[in-house]
Order: C-alpha cells, then sequence, then structure tokens
C-alpha cells in the first residue's frame, strides 16, 4: 500500500536576489507561536503545513541551502533529492550571471520548476521585461509561448506567496509523489556537522520509514539510530519521506548527497575520467560507457570577460559535435564541478582561475579541467578532441540495423531487421534505440538469413533476430551491435 509525501523543494537563483528571504518568510508565516518556540537548530531543510485542502498532502518540505552549488553538491552522486525547484529573480535587476547559471543546473536535473519573479513591491519591477530575458536561454513561461509557471511575488511583504505555496502542491499533485511505508528506509544526506552531540545527520528519505534503533548505512559506514529530530528540535519515534530530520549514530562521517539505506556499499561507483592534472586528454578515459551513447561532448566554458566568451561560443558552436552545458565568467568553481560530474562534461577556462577547492574536487571526482590564454589554442585542441571523441565513440559500434517486422515462431519472438551500416555478429552485445533513447542492452543469440542459421549479417542484407533477455522492441527501432 503506498501513501503520499510532500514535495522537496530547492530554491535557485543569483545572489541578493531574495532567495533566503523567502525562506524565512515562508517559515516564519508557516509555524504556529508554539512551533517557534521550540525551534533548536538548522538542520539543512524544514516542513512547512501550508493548511491548503483538498490536496493529497499538504506538506511542503524546503531544502535549506539555498543556491545552485548546494543543489548540484546534493545531485553529485546521481539522484536528485528535489522534486521541483524555483527559480528566483530580482523583477527589477532581472536575469544575471548566477541565474543562468542556475537555469543549467536546473535543466541537468531535468525536474520541473517554477519561475519566481521577487520584489514585485518595488516601482521598478519590470515582470516582462525578465519574462523577455528568459526567452534566450529557453525558458518559456507560461504567456510567453511556453509552460514553466510563473508567479510573481515579494518576500518582503508577502505578496503572492501563499498562490506560490498552492501552485506547488498543484505540481505536486502532477508528479504523484509516493512512497511505501513498509519498505526499508531510503534517503539522502543534505548536511553533516559535528556538535556536542557528536557527528549530527541531516536525512530526506525517499521511501520506507525509519525507525528508532534501525541499523542503517551511508556507503559502508555503519550507524544505530540512537535519536531522530525534526526541525523543530522535537524527538521523534519515526519518520517517513519528505520530512527532513537529524540523525544521530554514526561514528564516521557521511558525506553529503550519499545515499541512506539499510544494506552497506562498498564503495563509491569509481570514475573513469582522469585528474585535473594531466595535460593531454586522453579519449578512451573520457568515454564512460554511458558517454558514449551522448550525440554531443559536453563543455563547461568559463571566461575572463563577456567578450571573449562570446567569441568562444560562436566559434565552438559552429562544432556540431560540441554541446555547451554551461558558459560563464570568472573563475572555476566547486559549483562548475559537480556539474561536470552530472553531465560528464569537459571544464574549459579561459584567463581565469581555478578556486583551490574546486581544483581538489576535480581531482577527487577525476573531472578534467583545461586552461587557456590564447584563444585559437583553445579552440584547435577542443575541436581536436571532439573529432577524436566522435571517432572513439563511431569505433565502439560495429555494426545497425533497422527493424522492419516482427514475428511469433514457435513462440519467439523473432525480429526482421536489415543492416544499414557495418555488420552484426551472432552472441554480438547490442543496444536497441528508439529515435535517439536507448532502450536497453541485450544479446543477439539467434541469426538467420531466410531459413539457413548464420554467424554474421552485412550491410545491405536483411535477417531474422532474437534477443537474450527480450525488451519492448518495436518496428522502426534500430539496433546497435557494439564492440
Amino acid at each position: 500500500m503506498t501513501s503520499y509525501r510532500g514535495p522537496v523543494v530547492a530554491i535557485l537563483g543569483h545572489v541578493d536576489h531574495g532567495k533566503t528571504t523567502l525562506l524565512d518568510f515562508i517559515r516564519k508565516s508557516n509555524l504556529t507561536d508554539k512551533e517557534f518556540g521550540g525551534i533548536t537548530q538548522k538542520i539543512g531543510a524544514y516542513e512547512i503545513n501550508t493548511n491548503f485542502s483538498g490536496y493529497k498532502t499538504n506538506k511542503i518540505t524546503f531544502i535549506d541551502t539555498p543556491g545552485h552549488e548546494v543543489f548540484t553538491q546534493l545531485r553529485s552522486r546521481g539522484t536528485n533529492v528535489a522534486d521541483l525547484a524555483l527559480l528566483i529573480i530580482d523583477a527589477k535587476d532581472g536575469v544575471m550571471p548566477q541565474t543562468v547559471e542556475s537555469i543549467f543546473h536546473i535543466k541537468a536535473a531535468k525536474i520541473p520548476f517554477i519561475v519566481v519573479l521577487n520584489k514585485i513591491d518595488l516601482p521598478e519591477a519590470d515582470p516582462e521585461r525578465v519574462k523577455r530575458q528568459l526567452q534566450k536561454y529557453d525558458v518559456l513561461v507560461e504567456g510567453k509561448g511556453g509552460k514553466i509557471p510563473v508567479i510573481e511575488i515579494s518576500a518582503k511583504t508577502g505578496q503572492g506567496i501563499q498562490e506560490l505555496l498552492e501552485l506547488i502542491l498543484i505540481l505536486a499533485e502532477e508528479l504523484n509523489l509516493t512512497y511505501h511505508p513498509t519498505n526499508p528506509p531510503f534517503g539522502y544526506v543534505i548536511e553533516v556537522k559535528k556538535d556536542k552531540r557528536g557527528i549530527v545527520t541531516s536525512v530526506i528519505l525517499k521511501d520506507g520509514t525509519l525507525k528508532l534503533g534501525d541499523v542503517i548505512y551511508c556507503l559502508d559506514k555503519k550507524a544505530k539510530v540512537k535519536a531522530i529530530i525534526n526541525d523543530l528540535g522535537k524527538n521523534l519515534e519515526k519518520v517517513c519521506p519528505s520530512t527532513p530530520f537529524e540523525l544521530l549514530g554514526f561514528d564516521q562521517l557521511p558525506k553529503v548527497g550519499n545515499l541512506i539505506q539499510s544494506n552497506p556499499i562498498n564503495q563509491e561507483k569509481k570514475s573513469t575520467k582522469i585528474d585535473v592534472d594531466e595535460k593531454k586528454v586522453d579519449i578512451s578515459q573520457l568515454l564512460t560507457e554511458e558517454g558514449t551513447e551522448k550525440k554531443e561532448l559536453p563543455l563547461i566554458v568559463k571566461a575572463d570577460s563577456q567578450g571573449t566568451l562570446e567569441a568562444i561560443e560562436q566559434n565552438l558552436s559552429k562544432n556540431k559535435l560540441l554541446k555547451i552545458v554551461l558558459k560563464g565568467i570568472g573563475e572555476i568553481n566547486k559549483s562548475d564541478i559537480f556539474l561536470a560530474k552530472i553531465t560528464k562534461a569537459i571544464v574549459i577556462g579561459f584567463a581565469v582561475p581555478i578556486a583551490k577547492e574546486a581544483e581538489e574536487l576535480a581531482h577527487q571526482e577525476k573531472i578534467i579541467i583545461k586552461t587557456y590564454h590564447i584563444i585559437y589554442e583553445l579552440l584547435e585542441e577542443i575541436n581536436e578532441v571532439s573529432q577524436l571523441w566522435q571517432e572513439k565513440k563511431e569505433k565502439n559500434i560495429k555494426g545497425e540495423a533497422k527493424i522492419l517486422a516482427t514475428f511469433l515462431i514457435n513462440g519467439e519472438k523473432v525480429y526482421g531487421i536489415k543492416v544499414t551500416r557495418g555488420k552484426i555478429n551472432l552472441d554480438s552485445l547490442v543496444e536497441i534505440y528508439r529515435g535517439e533513447k536507448l532502450l536497453g542492452k541485450t544479446r543477439l543469440v539467434s541469426l538467420q538469413i531466410r531459413s539457413k542459421k548464420v554467424t554474421e549479417v552485412k550491410k545491405d542484407q536483411e535477417a531474422g533476430m532474437i534477443f537474450s533477455p527480450q525488451l519492448d522492441i518495436t518496428i522502426g527501432d534500430v539496433v546497435k551491435s557494439i564492440l
């Protein structure tokens, strides 16, 4: 039996656009005096009860660490703690550099978001101008040719905030956020600290129920739950998904973003990217198994000025093998490294420094950073890298075939195909694509031309194929034989 949980919401945007002010107003206006007096410490997130009726849940959890760097750090190990995001923009100042970075981070997370135009009470506020600015970054809001919700608020006066909270609940209804109470606990670390109580781990569950005395793990770190404390400082006997809480019981520090569950994991998945201080890019190490499915080589580009950035972008955009997932001005920072890990991108810097903490993180996460001081050297090397990357990617594909028909013969599903490129051998490992989407991997266990069994088919030949395990394959799908 499933239960509904409240949405977990992250807040992103440019500095001074009102993220913290909004969080403060929401919290203070949705707590009773009794509750407010019970607050003991910041735990990285808080839950409110909106008191709206007619929804599957009227609770909302806000991640109380506004900013794209923390948001991306929470995502850096392959999952989304947040169910949706708020993009906060000052209706007077409009789109700023960190607004743009936030847009890229939200899009990388592939979660729904609401554009929140703040400071609408100021006479200089111009929401229509901001909406037009957003179009440049493919953020099309309602009323401007798109479907992204937009709402006008004042985090200072409270104007529009109740409407914003109800809009969050409406989006949550569409997401149909559920969990199984009887499942083992499953969640993520959102903050870690040490105080007089010892190691204090802030957690948000996404499934199951956690109870006092339970044994849980963060990777190979074990904890017996000694205390569960909510954001109001109240001790709980148990906790369910979306409710943020502090957990006491770990003897070793877990990492932010890591998984909390009932079974140990021996080690984190190792990256195949090369060290940050490697001068020449080894393309074979750039390509993870997932990376070969990408159409373009992703880049994060940072430059010392807007003019230089535009010149670099204009030249790199001519190369269809490249895709800029983030561009910006200023030093290479931790946020860039977190995004590079998620998108499997190379970080490119022109005449900009690398923050020490970003360099250390890149070394730890095996992210490539390349820096330049001459534009033509940057363009020449990156274009060369993209060509080598494409050649390596193409070498991984031995042959391709298109599904033309399906048959059921002696209870076995047989697919009629025509080879469109290269050759495909019996017992090959193959990938099945529908358009550009990878449906899955399987193995070719039977290959026949007419009624004759063969071990190989070449370009322009037609044949019948049987795969194991079976996948949901239809006419028009593409079979790719991989090395």
